[in-house]
């Protein structure tokens, strides 16, 4: 008997909130070359004797904040993530987790696998909604890095982008709707933030950039109220895509705008860049500058809305497939 499995994969963690895990973390994540398109001879040199020497401390106290008795919120949403989708598919098909950087790693992942099933099929699915060298090609090309090394490798498949797929967007506003709803104020404006990513990827041919601006546009035909977009988490001295998040918060009061309802579509589940850039750093910045309300909307994470999302998207790509015959 043939086994048939589906491998999430989500960007990673450090393993604890202190200075030496997130430095090991940053480490591999900042060496990657679909992440920091500077040649390695140029960049290591930066990334070693300055980035890794200033920066983990820094992210170490971020991660602290949001750091709960499960550990890594990314990671334990991931895991519950897993097991829902485990429950709804039953247990004649495999469901793993991997992370891109850190743990558990997809060779792990893949090595447990194929070392105690019968694997021959591998669904792998990013959870990337909108397409961007720097997540989608990077976790793809882990996977091929670990399938070369392999004398026998299973047959492949791999989740596409659904950045305007129709089960998305419904998730979206059915999630969104909700919380929506159940605020205690009524926002001036819904803002959507996105993760940013040099302008340079965009020029190169990136589609990152109208993937988001796509989903933005569908999502807003649904929203009863004014929708704005922006992006994320700068870093470095490049010109990043824009209009950045940080600056639009500060900006909005003087414009009459003064209570902000936020969420991050892009993200399919609760991290550093929602709970504490967004949710703490935001927040400071918009009431700061004047606001009065503020709310951080959580991502699909294992809602309802998003467990039925990604259960429809992994039945329709295991077509042919599974159930096994």
């Amino acid at each position: 008997m043939s086994d048939t499995a589906v491998i999430l994969v989500n960007l990673g963690t450090p393993d604890a909130p202190d200075p030496k895990a997130v430095r090991r973390y940053l480490a591999e994540f900042l060496s990657d070359r679909r992440v920091v398109e500077i040649p390695a001879i140029a960049w290591q040199p930066i990334l070693r004797g300055v980035v890794l020497r200033t920066r983990p401390r820094k992210s170490a106290e971020a991660y602290r904040q949001i750091w709960t008795d499960e550990g890594s919120p990314l990671l334990a949403i991931s895991k519950r993530q897993a097991a829902a989708l485990r429950d709804r598919l039953g247990d004649s098909l495999i469901v793993g987790l991997a992370m891109r950087y850190g743990n558990p790693s997809l060779a792990d992942v893949i090595s447990r696998l194929m070392g105690h099933t019968n694997c021959d099929r591998i669904l792998f699915a990013p959870l990337y909604p909108q397409y961007c060298s720097a997540t989608t090609a990077s976790a793809q090309d882990a996977l091929f890095g670990v399938l070369e090394k392999m004398r026998f490798q299973p047959a492949i498949r791999i989740l596409p982008p659904y950045f305007d797929d129709k089960l998305y967007i419904n998730a979206l506003h059915a999630n969104l709707k909700r919380q929506l709803a159940a605020l205690d104020f009524v926002p001036d404006r819904l803002l959507l933030s996105f993760h940013g990513m040099p302008v340079r990827t965009r020029t190169l041919g990136d589609p990152y950039y109208d993937q988001c601006h796509a989903t933005a546009q569908l999502l807003a035909e649904w929203v009863r109220m004014p929708v704005d977009l922006a992006f994320q988490s700068r870093f470095g001295r490049a010109k990043w895509l824009g209009p950045a998040t940080d600056a639009m918060l500060q900006s909005y009061p003087s414009q009459g705008v003064r209570k902000v309802a936020i969420a991050a579509p892009g993200f399919s589940a609760d991290c550093l860049e929602t709970l504490e850039e967004l949710g703490i750093r935001g927040r400071d910045q918009f009431l700061g500058a004047g606001g009065t309300h503020f709310a951080r909307l959580d991502c699909l994470n294992d809602s309802d809305e998003g467990m039925e999302m990604l259960d429809a998207l992994i039945r329709r790509e295991l077509a042919g497939w599974w159930p096994s015959s």
